[in-house]
């Protein structure tokens, strides 16, 4: 895009945004990302980007710090059982909705009993395994039993946010809770809503009156630019006070902008960026939740996945597409979980010879000439459908260079960019594409992530793969339940290198966090942090307008 056509698009994209009064200017923090929320449910929910409103709309009993580990939030007090099934949480006194009905122990009961019973909740609903019963035998305590101990509990609270029964109560029956709407979104966090439009703005005003952290700004936007260059040119002339991400290729006019502050980190959320592979089985269609399984029957052959892993180049990919920044990825678990990561896998060589090799001997050949192998038996070419979301920066150039490095070893493939709720759509659980491109943000523990490549997850729309495999299934289960924290590590790593073994995915590289802001319009950002998140509730409670030095006074 032309630098005229990126500030056209600016001008026309900061007229959608709600401006404030005038006076309130300053107390106003306006975010660019390129992406939007898909829904404001949090139990239908799936994009990050609704995973950072809720985090800023709600509260929890437990919060996420920065460095990985967890603080009380609601509750002042927790305590377990020597078995370690009985959780007793004793809620803060006091603590209100937006609307000012009070938070109880009630609500905590209706939010875990309404995310337990909808297996529709896609993520939500897994953290409530075990839960056997949730109480709230008065108004300030909550009685959590468990079927067997669960040894992350805290990681799965934290994302179970409270919502106000007084509110949910009319939609928790059936179908009704996943299509709620929740056009309101009434919390109790830091900030509430007051006004979104999709893929264009959300507009959150400040909870002064929150228990733990009343903000030190009014309000905050999020608003979204299409264009990555119009969304770094946004920054640059003030339109936008911090973006969340921004392409390699603007880190060096950024880094010597003097208004603007670029930092790098390890992400809040450690990612996998991903190249999801349709290998599903046609008895493991679920065509009862709108199964269409229209991948490319190779992709179920081991011996064409592997091939394909060997032709990528994942330095080649780090350098060219994020300039550098990141490491070669492995398996969905990431390495910025820290000790979680299998860091004694041993990659597969890129080596495109090998992937000639292996697809020879497993009978894919080119017996037309055309330079594109065919399937033995029915002659199917290896023509592979690529997709990725057009809200990911660094895809398309990694679509190209991935179909160049496929191309000599005889596949080909056809490459799109859909829209991130039109490309879910296509995924889970339709299962109606080949090749897609995405990442994966990953929990501060390893199960989620783990789960996704379980076989009860492809009905759910969990899966994205297809993967079904019995003994990865049993391996799950037992390291679920493992209350040793030293034989669930074990657990865990033998569980990444069954993944990796049957190449599920491939994963190219772990990338590094990328933000940017204006140093001239606020202070108190939250980066010297293990990890990084300039978005994330701990940096947007913190954060207050820079000082205006007045000017001297001129002598007579």
């Amino acid at each position: 895009m032309s630098r005229a056509a990126a500030l056209i698009l600016l001008l026309a994209l900061s007229t959608c945004a709600p401006r404030p009064p005038q006076g309130d200017e300053r107390l106003v923090l306006r975010v660019g990302w390129k992406g939007s929320p898909d829904t404001l449910n949090p139990g239908t929910a799936v994009l990050a980007e609704a995973y950072t409103l809720f985090e800023l709309v709600y509260d929890s009993l437990y919060d996420l710090e920065l460095d990985g580990s967890f603080r009380l939030s609601l509750a002042e007090r927790a305590e377990s059982s020597a078995d370690g099934r009985t959780w007793t949480f004793h809620l803060r006194p006091g603590i209100a909705f937006h609307d000012g009905h009070p938070l109880s122990a009630g609500d905590v009961a209706f939010s875990y009993r309404l995310y337990r019973e909808h297996a529709d909740f896609p993520y939500l609903n897994t953290y409530t395994r075990h839960f056997e019963s949730i109480e709230a035998p008065d108004s300030l305590t909550v009685l959590l039993r468990l079927d067997e101990p669960v040894p992350n509990l805290p990681s799965r609270l934290v994302f179970l946010y409270v919502l106000p029964a007084h509110l949910w109560a009319a939609h928790a029956e059936g179908n009704a809770a996943a299509e709620f709407g929740n056009e309101a979104m009434v919390g109790s966090g830091p900030f509430r809503l007051v006004r979104y439009r999709q893929n264009e703005y959300v507009q959150l005003a400040a909870n002064l009156g929150h228990f733990a952290f009343p903000p030190r700004i009014r309000e905050v936007i999020f608003q979204t630019y299409r264009n990555e260059d119009a969304l770094v040119q946004a920054l640059r002339t003030g339109q936008v006070d911090m973006i969340t991400e921004l392409p390699n290729t603007a880190v060096r006019a950024l880094t010597g902008d003097p208004k603007v502050h670029f930092v790098q980190g390890a992400p809040f959320s450690p990612e996998a960026t991903d190249i999801a592979i349709n290998q599903l089985a046609p008895e493991h269609c679920p065509r009862e939740e709108g199964g269409r399984c229209t991948g490319h029957p190779a992709l179920r052959n081991l011996a064409v996945r592997r091939a394909l892993a060997h032709a990528v180049d994942k330095r080649t990919l780090i350098d060219v597409v994020l300039l550098g920044l990141g490491t070669p990825g492995l398996t969905l678990i990431p390495d910025g979980l820290g000790d979680w990561f299998n860091r004694s896998l041993t990659d597969l060589a890129h080596d495109p010879e090998t992937s000639r090799r292996i697809l020879d001997e497993a009978g894919y050949l080119d017996r037309d000439g055309d330079e594109i192998r065919e399937m033995p038996g029915d002659g199917r070419p290896l023509v592979f459908r690529l997709n990725w979301p057009n809200d990911l920066p660094e895809a398309p150039r990694m679509a190209e260079l991935l179909a160049q490095m496929w191309r000599p070893i005889g596949i080909s493939t056809r490459l799109q960019a859909v829209d991130p709720d039109a490309l879910t759509a296509q995924c889970c659980p339709a299962f109606d594409y080949d090749l897609m491109i995405w990442s994966w943000d990953s929990d501060p523990d390893p199960n989620l992530l783990l789960g996704v490549m379980t076989t009860r997850e492809i009905a759910t729309g969990t899966s994205e793969s297809g993967y079904a495999n019995p003994a990865y299934d049993l391996l799950f289960e037992e390291q679920s339940r493992e209350t040793n924290p030293v034989r669930r590590h074990e657990l865990v790593w033998r569980l990444q290198q069954l993944a990796f073994d049957d190449v599920v995915y491939i994963v190219p590289y772990y990338a590094r966090a990328r933000q940017a802001y204006r140093v001239d319009r606020f202070q108190g950002w939250i980066i010297d942090q293990p990890r990084l998140a300039l978005e994330d509730v701990s940096s947007l409670v913190r954060i207050e307008p820079v000082a205006v030095t007045a000017a001297p006074a001129v002598q007579p």
